[in-house]
């Protein structure tokens, strides 16, 4: 997989785009900054823009051409962020360290998805946030973008389920439109959370 993410991240267009998920930046316009985790972050622009809203950020993915374009595009913006290269599974995350973390469209094997995100859930702190838009099973039908593997589309019992012990705040599946960049583009079926650990 790796292989595969440094190939599409060489690419010198932002392949999903430069602007921020429509979800993400919703989210990130009505809330207090603070402290941010982006795993899985890709080309950056869901970070730069939390950071041009005031948020620290922590980025990491295990793509070094990813982690370029991300500090080439925050660099552009005028902001800072810290971006590593690391592996989710394996990538040691302190805990109670968040404010919020962000998850958009990161999909993992069903024999990964809970620990993972047991692990991310440790990471924030009460009453920290907890975001995600993911790729639901009906996004096959569109051929807009996500895993080609169905395994690791999410649908709203799993994650209800993987987040039960946070207070979920918005937890749906809705058929959207995406403009993120050349691989995100036409209609889509998602998944959206927001929960919140108390």
């Amino acid at each position: 997989m790796r292989d595969f993410w440094e190939e599409r991240y060489k690419n010198r267009d932002y392949v999903y785009g430069d602007k921020p998920n429509m979800f993400f930046k919703t989210f990130i316009d009505g809330v207090e900054p603070g402290r941010i985790l982006l795993p899985a972050e890709g080309e950056g622009r869901n970070a730069v823009y939390a950071a041009n809203r005031g948020w620290e950020v922590d980025a990491f993915d295990f793509s070094f051409n990813a982690r370029k374009k991300a500090l080439e595009l925050a660099r552009r913006e005028g902001v800072s962020i810290e971006y590593l290269v690391a592996d989710i599974e394996f990538h040691e995350l302190g805990e109670e360290m968040y404010d919020a973390i962000a998850l958009v469209h990161v999909h993992f094997l069903p024999r990964n998805r809970k620990y993972i995100h047991k692990k991310l859930i440790n990471s924030l702190k009460k009453g920290g946030f907890f975001l995600m838009e993911a790729f639901s099973p009906e996004q096959h039908t569109f051929g807009t973008g996500g895993p080609s593997d169905k395994k690791m589309l999410y649908d709203v019992h799993d994650l209800n389920d993987d987040f039960k012990d946070l207070e979920i705040e918005t937890l749906y599946k809705r058929e959207i439109e995406l403009d993120e960049g050349m691989y995100h583009k036409g209609p889509a079926s998602v998944i959206r959370l927001i929960a919140v650990k108390k």
